[in-house]
This record gives structure tokens, C-alpha cells and sequence, in this order.
């Protein structure tokens, strides 16, 4: 089954109420809106696309080694996924998905990183619950995620649900700012080009892990 079609699964069990989420559809629809807002505000199409220049950025993974993109390019193409954070369950089946085919990455000559705005405790926390072998990195206060144009604030009645759901953003993040990244796939070649991205404000939409593969060879080819 593909990653994708997983989600959509999982979507519609989430949006019918079932067990054990019990959302009632006026949840659903405040979710509904806010996707649906950030979508027309275009914030997608003004993020960093293909054919740009990847910000450098140095983060603290789940155990607070410092990781320097810089250097992860020095081995070769390296592939990064922002995501939300453990709370998310989108996120954690796309972590999972991209860590069973972590060794097509490593064939191909690629790092692979994710990264989210979460403390480096909650980093930990999806590792072992996703079992990941690559690295989570922390991005206090989104501040590599708005490098990459990819930062948004959450709107007042969004932020009222996620405080009314016990989804503490502020408590996850270690900071006082509600907001996230939206959701996004980069493949960077070692010159720092960027050769493949995807940005979607749908968090419930996804790419294939394998859809990067052909994005890698193309940045092998750049070196």
C-alpha cells in the first residue's frame, strides 16, 4: 500500500469520528478551513522551489549532536522533510515510509534528514516511536523553516481547537509562537542547488518516498 493511500485511510476514520479520536465534524471543519486558507494564500508557491539555493543550516538532532547541512553535502545529495512533529499523525507515517527505504537513499549517496520545530525531547520521542534510523532535528521557533519560506502562523480559531484538543504547540515547541511548517520534501545536490521540491499546505498529502530517488540521481549528477 502506498504512503499516500495510508493517509487517505487513516483520514477517513479520523474525519468519520471513529475511535479513538471521536472528533465531531465541527472540529473537522475548523481543520477544514484553516487548510483551506493557507492554501489560497499562496504561501506554498512563494516557498523555496527547485532550481534555488538551499539556506545552510546547523540543528541539534534527538540526542544534541550538531548537524551542519553544510557538511552532509560534502558526502553528497542530501534530501530533508519538514514536518509538524510527533503530534501529527501524518507526519509519523510519512517518518516511517521514508525510513524503509532509508537504504534506497544511502545506495544512491544520500543524507537524509527531517526536521521539525519540536524540542529535542519530543525529537527522541519519534524516533523510538517510529523507529528511525536518520536524524530528527529541532528547529527552534521554525527559524530554518522560515528560511525556506515555509513558516506560518496559525489563526486564532485554529489555535483555540489545538488548545481545546490539549495540543499544546507552545509546550512541544519550547516556544511561546503558534506556528508550524507547512509540510515539505527538498532534494539538495552538493553545489547547495535545490534539484526536487514538493510544498503542500495539505498536511494530509504526502509524496511517495521513492518519488526523491530520480531528484538524487539528477543531484549526483550536479557534483
Amino acid at each position: 500500500m502506498s504512503l499516500q493511500m495510508k493517509l487517505d485511510a487513516f483520514k477517513a476514520d479520523f474525519e468519520a469520528g471513529k475511535p479513538p479520536y471521536n472528533m465531531p465534524p465541527t472540529d473537522i471543519a475548523v481543520m477544514h478551513r484553516a487548510t483551506a486558507e493557507l492554501i489560497a494564500s499562496g504561501a506554498a508557491q512563494r516557498a523555496l522551489q527547485a532550481g534555488g539555493k538551499a539556506p545552510a543550516f546547523t540543528l541539534d538532532d534527538a540526542d544534541g549532536n550538531r548537524i551542519s547541512s553544510v557538511e552532509l553535502l560534502k558526502k553528497g545529495p542530501l534530501a530533508i522533510t519538514f514536518y509538524r512533529g510527533v503530534w501529527c499523525p501524518y507526519c509519523n507515517m510519512e517518518l516511517q515510509a521514508l525510513q524503509a527505504v532509508l537504504d534506497d537513499f544511502y545506495a544512491a549517496g544520500a543524507s537524509l534528514v527531517a526536521i521539525s520545530p519540536q524540542t529535542r525531547a519530543n525529537s527522541r520521542k519519534s524516533v523510538r516511536q517510529n523507529k528511525l534510523a536518520f536524524p530528527i532535528l529541532s528547529d527552534g521557533e521554525n527559524s530554518v523553516a522560515a528560511a525556506f519560506g515555509l513558516r506560518f502562523a496559525l489563526p486564532d480559531y485554529l489555535i483555540d481547537l489545538y488548545k481545546k484538543l490539549k495540543n499544546d504547540l507552545p509546550a512541544f515547541n519550547d516556544d511561546p509562537g503558534w506556528t508550524l511548517p507547512m509540510p515539505a520534501r527538498y532534494v539538495v545536490a552538493p553545489d547547495g542547488t535545490i534539484v526536487y521540491a514538493e510544498v503542500n499546505p495539505d498536511y494530509t498529502r504526502r509524496p511517495e518516498p521513492r518519488d526523491l530517488l530520480p531528484a538524487i540521481r539528477r543531484a549526483n549528477d550536479r557534483a
